[in-house]
């Protein structure tokens, strides 16, 4: 039984083991490619995230989602390339929004070069994912258009928050849904459409990539709160230092108006205060750990990470499977 994959996922066949590894590799090779420009610098900056490392979340599921079909039909690493292209692209542009110093254990490319070239290189992979896009296909183009236009809705959505009378918890769903949720789906569609695989087997692995998404989203926002930053890679406290409403801040909000605790209303005035000061940033961290909203948070990512394992039941049982149902299982085990 080998380690495959983010979060020490376990492969317990030796056929589908040697599978998920050859295409991860070659998924690797497709990535260093695709980021090669005839000008050095933009290599450099390109390759910055590639050579970082990263979980390669996406692409696992791209080639565990193949399974269902042919596994080494000749799309299936290509789309994984795409989707893992698109997904660091993303990246670039989030840490120029979110102003963060470290991606990945590494230096951010909009603290090493400043956020014009972070920029511009998120927009140069997008420019390689849509170039390898375009051989996979009319309908992949329009998987992925769709997808990016969530994706990007759901970015626009968080920036502008909840609509009067909306719930702020159910619209941050929402957002997750578009933001993440929507990226994970189409690994899932892709390795399922790229396989061969009838309508009904795409369409189970699409919703279950859906809720896969957003439970792994939720399960980021803890750790924001309560691991030591080697787990995800960023700085522990980025999301409470920017200000961005992750799902333990809004389930404290919610207690708060709720039940009007004391403690709670001060622990969201500290929260609302100036958090690039280390030492209050440090103290609410401290605070949000011992507090009953990460726990709601945590219940949270269990019950996404449960609906995912429900949305797979249809499917026939194979070693695959259970991979896709481990997945489940260690995307909890991340938020505690």
């Amino acid at each position: 039984m080998t380690v495959v994959g983010p979060f020490g996922l376990s492969v317990r066949d030796q056929a589908l083991e040697a599978d998920v590894q050859a295409g991860m590799a070659a998924v690797e090779e497709g990535l260093l490619e695709a980021t090669k420009s005839e000008v050095p610098f933009i290599t450099e900056a390109a390759q910055h995230l590639v050579r970082a490392g990263g979980k390669r979340f996406r692409p696992l599921l791209v080639m565990l989602a193949a399974q269902f079909g042919d596994p080494y039909a000749p799309g299936v690493v290509p789309s994984a390339v795409v989707v893992e292209l698109t997904h660091l692209a993303t990246l670039y542009h989030d840490d120029v929004m979110d102003e963060a110093a470290v991606r990945r254990g590494v230096e951010s490319a909009n603290t090493r070069w400043g956020n014009s070239v972070a920029v511009l290189t998120g927009d140069f992979l997008f420019a390689r994912a849509s170039h390898t896009l375009a051989d996979l296909g009319p309908e992949a183009v329009r998987v992925q258009a769709e997808a990016f236009e969530r994706l990007v809705t759901g970015q626009i959505l968080e920036t502008a928050g909840p609509s009067d009378g909306r719930d702020p918890v159910e619209h941050y769903l929402d957002v997750l849904g578009g933001k993440t949720g929507s990226l994970v789906a189409v690994a899932c569609r892709f390795g399922a459409m790229m396989s061969g695989c009838d309508e009904t087997v795409v369409d189970v692995l699409t919703q279950y990539g859906e809720r896969l998404g957003v439970a792994f989203q939720l399960a980021d926002d803890v750790l924001d709160i309560a691991s030591d930053g080697h787990e995800s890679g960023k700085t522990p406290g980025t999301d409470l230092r920017e200000g961005i409403p992750t799902l333990p801040v809004l389930r404290l909000r919610e207690r708060a108006d709720r039940l009007g605790l004391a403690e709670d209303i001060a622990l969201c005035e500290l929260l609302d205060s100036d958090l690039t000061d280390d030492d209050r940033l440090a103290e609410a961290i401290s605070r949000l750990r011992d507090h009953p909203a990460l726990e709601q948070a945590r219940r949270d990512t269990v019950r996404y990470a449960e609906d995912a394992r429900a949305a797979l039941a249809p499917l026939p049982e194979c070693d695959a499977k259970v991979a896709l149902l481990e997945m489940c299982d260690a995307v909890v085990h991340r938020a505690g």
